[in-house]
């Protein structure tokens, strides 16, 4: 792994740009850097994998801000009350997002836009396709994908978190512990500004339509969220926590170990069971801080028992008309993705190192809190 220095040169250089805005970055990249260095014992594709992931971001926060200069009038673009899925992680959500991808009024962000935000898309043509570079890498490596995915379908908005470096998404593809502490309590303000400065770019000169977002991880940082997005409505997927963590180490066990040669099944375990547990009590405290009614919220078994059903509630709460078209995607969708849905692991709980009576305290306030919030009938 280079030096921050040589990152921030190579990312000049193959840009021709030099101004990366706000400095703001410039800590979580540098954690990030030395913990890659120190801690991470990556293969070397992990080492060209992770390098070329930074300079990637740091080309494409140079570009965005040469956007921003040239077209200074995109900071007047307006990002109102959009809709956010947040969660534990292998609840739904992804399903969910696909679902809402296929409303005709709505915008989601898509994994080449999450990826590169440059050249918006107000100037490429309509026949011009681009491919998140995680999913054609996966396509050519024959790789298996732990969520539904589509050639240009909704991503997460880790990589635009990832423009700040303060993302979870590191934390999935190495071992790096003392970068995996310092987010866990960094302040995310700075990012999720950065995140809304991306979007208005990704909006600019495009039909004015309604957001639709998700990341699990905004579970942790919804006060800083909030401060970005105060007009957000929330919509939340819910699962058995047990399954979920099983679930979710089981994908960072196979991620990190494309990466490294000394995969660490404990950490990836501890890490997950101590992020979400810790993400989990923020969130409640949010919502018991008089956000209770931003709140739309949907369980696992909901969703897969009738998820146009669902997705009806949720329209219905949020006041706005579901289409037959829409209505028609969602069918089409389902059908075709049947067998891809985050399903539940294979693995059993002592393959982690893993007590699931140590666990399910940790998560009890939760657990208990579900069927008044799921409980529609």
């Amino acid at each position: 792994m280079e030096e921050v220095s040589t990152l921030l040169a190579t990312a000049r250089s193959a840009t021709g740009l030099s101004d990366f805005g706000s400095d703001s970055f410039m800590e979580g990249l540098e954690i990030l850097v030395k913990a890659l260095r120190d801690e991470a014992n990556l293969n070397a594709m992990g080492d060209g994998f992770l390098q070329g992931r930074i300079v990637g971001h740091l080309k494409q926060r140079l570009q965005i801000e040469d956007w921003y200069r040239r077209h200074p009038e995109i900071d007047d673009e307006v990002i109102a009350a959009p809709l956010i899925g947040i969660s534990l992680p292998r609840t739904g959500s992804t399903a969910l997002s696909f679902l809402l991808a296929q409303d005709e009024n709505a915008r989601y962000l898509r994994s080449s836009e999450a990826s590169e935000p440059c050249p918006p898309p107000c100037t490429l043509a309509p026949t011009e396709k681009k491919i998140h570079p995680d999913i054609a890498s996966n396509m050519a490596a024959g790789q298996k994908s732990h969520v539904p995915l589509g050639d240009d379908g909704p991503a997460e908005c880790q990589d635009l978190m990832a423009l700040d470096f303060k993302s979870q998404i590191f934390l999935a593809f190495a071992q790096v512990p003392s970068y995996a502490d310092w987010l866990l309590n960094a302040d995310l303000t700075s990012t999720y500004q950065y995140q809304r400065r991306a979007l208005k770019l990704l909006q600019w000169r495009r039909p004015s339509k309604s957001w639709r977002l998700k990341c699990p991880t905004h579970l942790i940082y919804l006060n800083d969220l909030n401060k970005a997005f105060p007009d957000a409505k929330f919509v939340m997927t819910h699962r058995d926590p047990t399954d979920v963590m099983l679930s979710v180490i089981d994908v960072y066990v196979d991620i990190v170990s494309r990466f490294t040669d000394h995969t660490d099944v404990a950490y990836l375990a501890e890490l997950n069971i101590r992020q979400w547990s810790e993400g989990m009590r923020r969130a409640l405290a949010f919502r018991d801080a008089g956000n209770e009614s931003r709140f739309y919220d949907i369980h696992f078994r909901a969703m897969h028992n009738d998820p146009v059903a669902e997705v009806r509630g949720l329209y219905q709460w949020l006041g706005e008309p579901l289409s037959e078209q829409f209505e028609i995607g969602m069918k089409q969708w389902w059908q075709e993705n049947s067998e891809n849905r985050e399903p539940s692991s294979v693995k059993k709980p002592e393959d982690y190192g893993v007590n699931l009576e140590q666990l399910r305290p940790l998560f009890a306030e939760y657990v208990d809190r579900l069927p008044a919030w799921t409980n529609k009938g």
